[in-house]
């Protein structure tokens, strides 16, 4: 009855009608199962609603135990999740692995820390205004991303810490057919603490198939003064050896900014907009907190990089020496791509332990 499926919204669409169905898994309604929410007896809230009873916020939060794994949602398709919302104590941002599984399959398609899947690798809170993500105060962490699938969706929070972690969230999805041509959401973490003298990061390799890259984030700690984004994004694209088809200008470049992210003189000048970042700017205290730490996203919304067979992903770190030269800089670099691309994928490296994820 209606040609419209309920995905690709936005506001020229939103009076059209549709066949697709809207549906929420949270800690009130754990499976998303129509007319069965808000029916908990017990959960993190009964003792605040001993005396209002069933209905009154009895469940709007678990407890993941440490060292555990607790699966957010399982959904049966069609259909897509098109937005997340959840909050946790910042102190476990990079101690709490989101994963993400598409029909069935046995390796994630999505596996980072929460914090840096929300741009906010460095545990400390930074406010994000983009279309894909926002966070909000005081640690709202909002997805929309665009997640289709076919036959199944499952979604986990892995505790990898030594203390229980307290996690509200919701999942908001629609059940609808989704089009034959529709890829697959993908998110990956990478780190290189320190990265080797003369090399560069590594953003995303191993990539097999046809797809699009529509986002990096990258957590970057400075461990040289002076000015440290001349490095160069290089996309590695169906074949490409050792040169690749796109070659950016500079790291301030590639993430909308120009001539080192300054402004006034003397300052960084922090920003956050739809497609474009660089919203944390934290600064040595004088005392234990010794190197500069930066948080900038960039997404290939409305210019995604497709490719049809393999993609891999590098950035160089470059700061200046003597004489007018560039410096290969030593510094302490996270990273996480996001693109869609047709299902299998190429598993990846097993996620680094606990230690090598900290922040300190």
């Amino acid at each position: 009855m209606y040609s419209f499926n309920g995905l690709d919204m936005g506001l020229g669409n939103l009076p059209r009608l549709s066949a697709a169905k809207t549906r929420s898994i949270s800690a009130e309604n754990f499976t998303g199962e129509k007319g069965k929410a808000g029916m908990a007896t017990e959960g993190t809230g009964a003792e605040c609603a001993r005396d209002l009873g069933q209905g009154w916020k009895v469940s709007p939060s678990v407890n993941i135990p440490a060292k555990s794994t607790y699966t957010m949602a399982e959904i049966d398709g069609p259909g897509a999740i098109q937005h997340i919302w959840l909050t946790c104590f910042n102190a476990h941002w990079r101690n709490m692995i989101i994963r993400i599984y598409w029909d069935g399959e046995t390796s994630p398609s999505v596996e980072t820390p929460i914090g840096d899947f929300f741009c906010n690798g460095w545990c400390e809170r930074s406010n994000v205004n983009s279309m894909p993500v926002a966070v909000n105060p005081a640690g709202g962490m909002n997805s929309y991303w665009l997640m289709p699938f076919r036959g199944h969706a499952k979604i986990t929070v892995e505790n990898l810490g030594s203390e229980n972690v307290v996690l509200y969230y919701q999942v908001d999805y629609t059940l609808t057919e989704v089009p034959e041509d529709t890829a697959y959401f993908h998110a990956q973490w990478r780190r290189s603490n320190p990265l080797p003298y003369k090399e560069v990061h590594t953003i995303l390799d191993g990539v097999k198939g046809k797809g699009h890259y529509v986002g990096t984030y990258l957590a970057w700690q400075v461990n040289n003064s002076g000015w440290w984004g001349e490095g160069e994004i290089k996309f590695y694209m169906d074949g490409d050896k050792e040169f690749p088809t796109i070659a950016g200008t500079g790291t301030e470049d590639y993430f909308g900014g120009a001539w080192n992210f300054e402004q006034p003189i003397g300052q960084y000048g922090s920003f956050s907009t739809a497609f474009l970042g660089f919203h944390q700017v934290t600064k040595p205290d004088g005392l234990y907190r010794s190197q500069q730490r930066f948080g900038m996203y960039r997404w290939h919304v409305m210019d995604p990089i497709r490719f049809d067979e393999d993609l891999k992903v590098t950035i160089q770190a470059l700061g200046w020496r003597s004489g007018g030269r560039y410096l290969p800089l030593q510094d302490d670099i996270s990273s996480t791509a996001f693109w869609y691309q047709a299902e299998p994928h190429v598993p990846y490296d097993k996620l680094p332990d606990k230690d090598f994820l900290e922040v300190v």
